[in-house]
């Protein structure tokens, strides 16, 4: 098998939306009249994004995932994605499971391989994903004003959790093997936010994906917008054994990563929409606090005094 055999077997897929897909110089793609166009890529690195062992479909997932999450967060409806691949050798078995993967979940939300290339180098995964809103109509980071909730959805820390225990920086966590394996399975297979991100449309204001921490992550709604928060530490959304003990894992809980939730910010009249958003979505959307005036984050104790923590978020060159 060469690289071209490779693609044909396990890349190429038929993509009727597209004018043109896989097998020539470049795609031709037609958008939907009256809709927006968004792109956005990611890359993941082996060493850097994901343990060297992970299985080949669970790879294959979250490639995708973590950029279907940029989609949920503008309130996007993924049409199109592009695969770069790079790989140390032609693994036909190690290809055969990552498209697996990437497809069973590009399936669910209706999305089409359209191009992509392969390769020889170290591991490396990356996605252009293309996807479409109402002209006009997305959700963006920098329309937070005062007095907005600020919201989450989902559970908080477990990704980072998850890695903490890999690595060894968790030898004693003192936690269930149901919760450690409900952590493992949102660090290998976490869920884009898409219904709730299109359902959030002309409901919140502004939105981010939480994929760096949720203070890191809110912190760029914040400068794109002008404006500060106040958030709840006590309010923070987990797994019960992690909310039972929220100051033991607020590190993880405020500033973990990989936890590709929505965090957005929405006008305090629009709560019972927001709910029903959630609602709609099949997913748990959490209040945690406000937007003020002024700028950065504030993480407040149920007395109201300011923490501090001992992470800021992720960063890939620290």
């Amino acid at each position: 098998m060469n690289e071209f055999d490779l693609i044909r077997q396990y890349f190429t897929r038929p993509a009727p939306s597209a004018v043109l897909g896989v097998g020539d110089d470049a795609a031709i793609l037609r958008p939907t009249p009256g809709q927006d166009l968004h792109v956005s890529v990611d890359m993941l690195v082996e060493g850097r994004h994901f343990f060297a062992d992970v299985s080949p479909q669970a790879l294959g997932h979250k490639t995708l995932a973590v950029n279907l999450s940029d989609m949920a967060a503008m309130g996007a409806k993924p049409r199109w994605a592009f695969l770069s691949l790079a790989m140390p050798r032609l693994d036909e078995a190690w290809a055969r499971d990552f498209s697996r993967g990437l497809f069973a979940l590009a399936g669910q939300h209706g999305v089409e391989l359209a191009g992509g290339d392969t390769t020889r180098g170290p591991l490396t995964l990356s996605i252009t994903i293309m996807g479409e809103t109402p002209q006009g109509k997305a959700l963006r980071r920098d329309a937070a004003q005062v007095g907005d909730d600020v919201w989450v959805s989902g559970e908080l820390g477990l990704g980072a959790i998850a890695v903490a225990v890999r690595n060894g920086q968790l030898v004693d966590a003192g936690l269930s093997e149901d919760v450690l394996a409900a952590c493992q399975c949102k660090l290998d297979f976490p869920l884009p936010r898409l219904e709730l991100g299109q359902a959030l449309l002309g409901v919140a204001r502004a939105a981010a994906d939480v994929s760096d921490g949720l203070l890191a992550d809110l912190g760029h709604i914040l400068t794109a917008s002008g404006v500060a928060a106040e958030i709840r530490a006590d309010s923070l959304p987990s797994l019960p054994p992690l909310e039972a003990q929220r100051e033991r894992w607020l590190d993880y809980l405020a500033a973990g990563g990989d936890d590709y939730e929505l965090c957005f910010t929405a006008p305090q009249a629009a709560r019972e929409a927001v709910a029903a958003a959630g609602k709609a979505a099949g997913c748990r959307v959490t209040r945690i606090g406000h937007i003020v005036a002024g700028s950065g984050v504030r993480l407040l104790d149920g007395q109201g005094a300011v923490m501090t923590l001992n992470k800021a978020g992720y960063d890939h060159f620290a």
